[in-house]
């Protein structure tokens, strides 16, 4: 093996030591702002907890939130979350066109809970049960719209990231970006659980 031979595999192995540490430091910087988003989410919980009694002669929980319709929202969720999970195998057996399709169910997917969420706002809006009702519906308005924007810029960049696959494909870019991503996701996912048990199946107890 020549010199030139050794070199030009030294600075391969360089370049992809290089590649995996820019990618375990995306990681772990993402990891930091989930922290500090855990951090906001918990503050709006307790604020919700303080909250939720005082109705200022309003209706209660018991009173407008609709179950079986919240489970249909919540089953969307969590489907999504395991079709997205489908789309990180996916890629770590190189397949693409798998990646891509995996994304846009679990994009149409999170697209039904926003939806679904919007339509329950207008809804209490409408019947006059709005944040300005009761210290207990702005602390809900608060907590549950906060994620639900989360969501909304979350399909936000899976949008951009099927647009990138598309013209990318899987690269050294890309993936880093689909694994933050899918941190981002199951952490919705994972709150979205608490503020059901918490929010929803608590309040019509």
């Amino acid at each position: 093996m020549t010199t030139q031979t050794l070199n030009q595999h030294d600075a391969h192995a360089h370049d992809g030591h290089e590649h995996h540490d820019a990618s375990e430091m995306k990681l772990f910087g993402f990891w930091v702002y989930l922290m500090s988003d855990l951090v906001i989410f918990g503050s709006l919980f307790a604020t919700y907890a303080v909250l939720m009694n005082g109705t200022a002669g309003g209706p209660t929980g018991k009173e407008i939130f609709e179950l079986p319709f919240i489970l249909v929202e919540t089953f969307l969720l969590l489907f999504s979350s395991f079709t997205y999970g489908m789309a990180v195998l996916a890629m770590h057996k190189d397949s693409l066109s798998q990646v891509r399709a995996w994304l846009i169910v679990t994009f149409i997917l999170g697209v039904g809970f926003v939806s679904m969420e919007l339509y329950e706002f207008h809804h209490l809006i409408v019947e006059g049960f709005g944040p300005d009702r009761s210290a207990f519906l702005s602390a809900f308005f608060t907590l549950v719209g906060t994620h639900g924007l989360h969501v909304t810029f979350g399909l936000i960049w899976m949008l951009v990231m099927i647009v990138q696959l598309s013209t990318k494909g899987l690269n050294d870019m890309t993936r880093p970006r689909i694994m933050c991503l899918s941190l981002f996701w199951h952490f919705l996912d994972i709150v979205w659980i608490c503020v059901f048990t918490f929010v929803y199946l608590m309040g019509v107890l």
